[in-house]
């Protein structure tokens, strides 16, 4: 406890960026409780060491507790804003433009499928297909390829 209270600053500080660094490095930033804690650390930390508050553990404690109370209130909404904006996007792969020949008939079903990188795909088309055609993957789904003729 002596080394502890011997080295509150650089404990607080340490604490702080620890925390900091796992709610956004390991958690990315899906829980704020780590990040409101971390804050009030660090800032616990620049108070003692400016000698704002006294070099105490109890005085800390309070100043954590305190500090940790007022970044979730002031920071909470603007967090949450931040955290729910979601782009929606077709993410683009390597598999969108590649080519095959059919190996069955392909309607608007779905019946068709065509097994590649060890799954069996479903084969989706906006026209009916025939057996030995060239085709064109135009985008992808969970299971899903989306064809058409080449």
């Amino acid at each position: 406890m002596d080394f502890f209270q011997a080295n509150l600053t650089e404990g607080l500080l340490v604490l702080g960026l620890l925390l900091l660094v796992i709610e956004i490095a390991v958690l990315g930033f899906s829980t704020f409780v780590l990040f409101f804690v971390g804050l009030a650390c660090v800032s616990t930390a620049v108070l003692v060491f400016i000698g704002i508050l006294p070099d105490s553990v109890m005085y800390s404690l309070i100043a954590i507790a305190v500090l940790t109370a007022i970044y979730a209130g002031i920071l909470w909404q603007p967090l949450k804003r931040m955290q729910s904006k979601t782009e929606a996007h077709k993410a683009d792969n390597d598999m969108i433009g590649m080519e095959f020949v059919l190996a069955s008939d392909a309607s608007n079903d779905g019946s068709a499928t065509y097994r590649y990188s060890g799954i069996e795909w479903k084969l989706a088309t906006a026209t009916d297909l025939s057996k030995g055609q060239k085709v064109r993957v135009t985008h992808v789904e969970v299971g899903v390829m989306h064809i058409e003729a080449a």
